[in-house]
């Protein structure tokens, strides 16, 4: 692990990827816990029942991490990986409210699919328990915004700052390049993805709809397909 993400999710955390992923960095990211076997697991396990977690297994394909679940244990992860640098991306606490409830507004038709979808209410849960944990319980704006706002003091307070940047996206290339000592690519504009709820909606149907009914789609061909010939053998 060579860059941690200490920057909550909403602050430009999948930018954020594709500009690490660029550089050369396997990044992780919350939309990759669901993709990863065993890792969403792993994941409740820590932040439910404080099982250890050997984080060197866990990201044994990545060289970086950012947004959550990993952006609230940046302290454990420096003392797991002495050399990593630390990036905390921050923005405006109000539109960072603003976007945070976005996630949680597109979420809401999806838990009644959860109890249909294991993997889905799984990682639904997980995402109500990071929240309640490291965020607030409430999510009304005062007590988010005094938890955002909570963690980049602490960040600040607990990172040499030799080794941190506070970064905001919209900074582009220069900043974060000079920071881990990386050439600036010359053919690649810094990567600013959009994070509003369609594309939330279209991850959260990648990452856990589109194999399931596709799963359903082709029992239900079998099931046609094996009554036809009983019809007619």
């Amino acid at each position: 692990m060579k860059v941690i993400g200490a920057g909550f999710p909403r602050t430009g955390t999948m930018s954020m990827q594709a500009a690490l992923n660029r550089l050369g960095y396997n990044c992780y990211h919350m939309q990759v816990v669901s993709r990863e076997k065993g890792h969403v697991q792993a994941w409740t396990d820590l932040v439910n029942e404080k099982k250890p977690m050997d984080w060197k297994k866990l990201f044994k394909n990545y060289q970086a991490t950012v947004d959550a679940p990993a952006c609230f244990y940046y302290a454990e992860l420096l003392n797991e990986f002495p050399d990593a640098k630390v990036v905390l991306t921050v923005r405006d606490p109000d539109r960072w409210y603003q976007s945070i409830m976005t996630l949680f507004n597109t979420m809401k038709p999806l838990r009644s699919i959860g109890y249909i979808i294991p993997n889905l209410g799984r990682f639904i849960r997980l995402v109500d328990s990071l929240s309640d944990k490291f965020i607030a319980p409430a999510r009304d704006r005062k007590s988010f915004i005094e938890g955002y706002e909570r963690h980049i003091r602490k960040v600040q307070e607990t990172v040499p700052s030799d080794r941190l940047l506070v970064f905001r996206v919209k900074e582009g290339w220069e900043p974060l390049c000079a920071f881990l000592n990386c050439e600036i690519p010359k053919d690649t504009p810094f990567p600013h993805l959009n994070e509003g709820g369609a594309t939330l909606k279209t991850k959260f149907r990648e990452n856990f709809l589109v194999k399931p009914v596709r799963i359903v789609l082709i029992i239900a061909a079998l099931l046609i397909v094996a009554a036809l010939v009983r019809l007619l053998f």
